[in-house]
């Protein structure tokens, strides 16, 4: 079949005055197919797939001369299966292959058709929660992946935008917990669009089998319901709208910004613009105005965000510590082998193992650990023998750091006979002053190429009595 532009060439050949002759030669068709053309309707389109299957174009296929009794078959029972509208048709007399067949049954069978249902949030009804990210590149030219974590009041269209540094559970809980305290509340359920980090198992009809356990006691601290609303079925609960889509959209893309501070700056005018300022295209209101008629139906948070703990199931290792995400805390000697719980705050952390309890400051930087003098003190004490106590304080000092572990090597090996007792000094300072002040110490006497107790001590003493003068 000539394609659909050939023949509107040909027609407009015609129309200017040209003989067929002549036309069947400028337009490189023969002279039958231009009569042909010439006898035609204009051309009104160019779609020639839909055109093919109107002229009928290419192979007849023999399942064709059974359209009619497929589409009774279908008429009588719509949700046949295709296998018994085949076995029918053959004793009917198709000797066809049966993918021609299933294609015509699909074609003609009756579609099911379900109407988009826009489901609107009561006050206090439902919030949508998401991760995002996208590439922003500054003003100078470089570029970053942002992370963001999103949340929206279904009623009232406030929303919440925070920026994270990764997609971990401590992020989403954490921001979850700021935004809904934020709006004064929580309402009776908060959807999730995407379940793989509040969700380890589940059917595959969308239903939950296990959940995250960190994710779940914090939700059970905070006292709030969660709902998932599944990427495939994005319907559900009121999650039709595309929030992540939204914040990339009316933020991200439509501003520049010099730096990542200004981005925080921008997004925090942005927050104000979207929530108190500008109408909402959904509801035509203010966000804010719509808050304050949702704010009675929210439940207050049973904890403050900066008091909410995740539980984090932990074992107290055999050198009385217990290790998350790369750093030692302290545990009592007597806690050795006992499986316990660390209760992870935003600052510090706390563990229980049995009766035993400790708080530690949290530590961030890389192999950093907090070790506490009484546990230090106990450890050395529950050691039998000389040797042994010896080895466990060299050892405590070497878990200052780099300082500590350099400045050990150069006294064991300038004074090998003595070192002995350096460490028992350098240790006595560690338990009166704690690691920060000691490491600092070591630190200096690693600039000036001095290595001994003696050293640290005076230094300590000195700083001591720079900060008595200074008022």
């Amino acid at each position: 079949m000539l394609g659909m532009l050939k023949r509107h060439e040909i027609e407009v050949l015609l129309k200017a005055g040209h003989a067929k002759v002549q036309v069947a030669g400028l337009a490189g068709v023969s002279l039958s197919s231009v009569k042909r053309i010439a006898e035609e309707d204009p051309v009104v389109h160019v779609d020639e797939a839909a055109e093919r299957a109107k002229r009928r174009v290419g192979r007849p296929s023999q399942v064709e001369n059974f359209r009619k009794l497929v589409a009774e078959i279908l008429a009588e029972k719509a949700d046949l299966p295709a296998v018994e509208v085949l076995r029918r048709v053959r004793e009917g007399g198709y000797t066809g292959g049966k993918s021609a067949l299933y294609g015509l049954v699909a074609s003609l069978r009756p579609k099911e058709v379900k109407p988009l249902v826009r489901f609107e949030g009561l006050p206090g009804e439902f919030s949508q929660h998401d991760f995002g990210q996208v590439d922003v590149e500054f003003t100078d030219g470089t570029t970053r992946r942002i992370r963001f974590f999103a949340s929206r009041l279904k009623y009232s269209r406030c929303i919440r935008v925070s920026l994270v540094k990764d997609e971990t559970v401590e992020s989403l809980v954490r921001s979850l917990a700021r935004h809904l305290d934020s709006w004064g509340g929580a309402p009776l359920l908060c959807v999730f669009d995407r379940p793989k980090t509040v969700a380890l198992k589940w059917r595959r009809n969308g239903e939950v089998t296990e959940w995250n356990p960190v994710f779940a006691c914090a939700t059970l601290e905070m006292g709030i319901g969660v709902e998932l609303c599944w990427p495939y079925r994005a319907q559900e609960k009121g999650a039709v709208e595309n929030l992540v889509g939204f914040v990339k959209g009316s933020f991200f893309k439509v501003r520049g910004f010099q730096d990542p501070e200004d981005l925080e700056q921008q997004l925090g005018a942005w927050h104000r613009e979207v929530n108190e300022e500008r109408p909402c295209r959904a509801t035509g209101v203010i966000p804010a105005l719509r808050l304050a008629e949702e704010a009675p139906r929210l439940r207050p948070l049973k904890v403050r965000p900066e008091e909410l703990a995740l539980r984090i199931p932990v074992y107290v290792g055999p050198t009385g510590t217990v290790l998350h995400d790369g750093h030692a805390y302290s545990m009592p000697p007597e806690a050795i082998s006992m499986p316990g719980t660390l209760y992870l705050y935003a600052e510090r952390v706390r563990i229980v193992a049995g009766r035993h309890e400790a708080v530690h400051p949290r530590k961030f930087a890389p192999g950093e650990g907090s070790s506490l003098a009484a546990h230090r003190a106990a450890l050395v004490a529950a050691v039998s023998g000389k040797r042994g106590k010896r080895y466990l304080k060299r050892q405590q000092l070497l878990d200052l750091g780099e300082p500590a572990y350099l400045y050990l090597t150069e006294i064991v090996h300038r004074r090998p006979g003595e070192w002995v007792g350096e460490v028992d000094r350098l240790h006595e300072i560690l338990q009166t002053h704690g690691p920060e002040v000691l490491r600092h110490a070591m630190e200096e006497g690693l600039k000036e190429g001095v290595f001994s107790a003696s050293y640290v001590e005076r230094f300590l003493q000195g700083s001591l009595v720079v900060q008595e003068v200074v008022p």
